[in-house]
């Protein structure tokens, strides 16, 4: 009977071990809109993660994608986001249009955009996201220039990478 508990406890705890561990991802797609001359970006971030250092940095409890969500949420986003995703584009600096944001479950999406650009020759970008309080955060970036795809990973290591067309 004895053996049957020892088996029991070194089976079961590397199985919970690997149920609980938890990953920490965000997914920045980029799509270059010749016709429209603009940068579409869509950026997913798990929301949880973004509320503790949200809430972290602003020392107010922000209850997100809650019916007590603060007021003036959106500008704790763009705040935040204008600091951690920095975008150059044929070697200057860019200022995205915050469009808005999405509640899906356990992520929160942002839609932004860069106007103005007739031609893309070059692109930076930079993703330190949750990096600061999530040592092993990882920040996917796909960027989609007509029929070129390009996806890499930025990590507190590096949070940087660019591309010329």
């Amino acid at each position: 009977m004895q053996l049957k508990k020892i088996i029991i406890i070194f089976v079961a705890v590397p199985l919970f071990s690997f149920t609980m561990h938890k990953y920490y991802v965000s997914l920045c797609e980029i799509e270059y809109m010749e016709t429209k001359q603009s940068l579409q970006i869509t950026l997913g971030v798990t929301l949880e993660d973004l509320e503790f250092t949200l809430t972290k940095n602003s020392g107010k409890q922000l209850n997100l994608a809650s019916k007590i969500e603060v007021e003036n949420v959106d500008g704790y986003y763009i705040k935040y986001l204008n600091e951690h995703l920095l975008i150059s584009v044929n070697a200057k600096n860019q200022t995205y249009k915050y469009i808005g944001k999405e509640y899906d479950g356990d992520i929160v999406r942002f839609y932004l955009e860069i106007t103005g650009i007739k031609e893309l020759k070059s692109i930076e970008v930079t993703n330190n996201i949750l990096i600061e309080d999530f040592e092993d955060q990882k920040n996917i970036v796909k960027i989609k220039v007509k029929d070129f795809n390009k996806t890499f990973y930025l990590t507190k290591s590096n949070d940087k990478n660019s591309l010329e067309f």
